[in-house]
């Protein structure tokens, strides 16, 4: 487990802003907007002590997070666990979607190729 997290953080450390995104069919999906590194421990419960137990993950993610990921709470604790692209976009309204580190295939220095279709993104919300 603790390999995947390192190979992880390597495939997002060759990515940079401006680069070009394809999904795993070849389907330009657009450019690299921002690169988020992955940190295994955000968004936990034992790290907010000043957050009651009746608190929603919600609430949890906005005192945690700044703006980003602006994903559901669910999906939003798991990109900052794993790390992320924001890739601005023109397949769907909001203009940008999310890609999990796990998502990347491969990347090489212009290009970042998915392993998933471009239609299992998650849209900015």
């Amino acid at each position: 487990m603790e390999q995947q997290g390192i190979d992880q953080r390597t495939t997002l450390s060759q990515v940079t802003t401006g680069m070009r995104v394809v999904d795993s069919a070849g389907l330009d999906v657009g450019t690299v907007d921002l690169v988020q590194r992955g940190d295994p421990n955000a968004v936990t419960v034992q790290g907010a002590p000043t957050t009651d137990p009746g608190s929603s993950l919600d609430e949890l993610i906005e005192s945690a997070a700044v703006e980003e990921p602006d994903v559901p709470a669910d999906l939003a604790a798991r990109l900052l666990r794993t790390g992320y692209l924001k890739v601005s976009t023109d397949l769907v309204p909001t203009g940008a979607v999310y890609v999990l580190a796990d998502q990347i295939s491969t990347v090489t220095p212009t290009t970042v190729t998915l392993n998933t279709p471009a239609t299992t993104l998650p849209p900015e919300a």
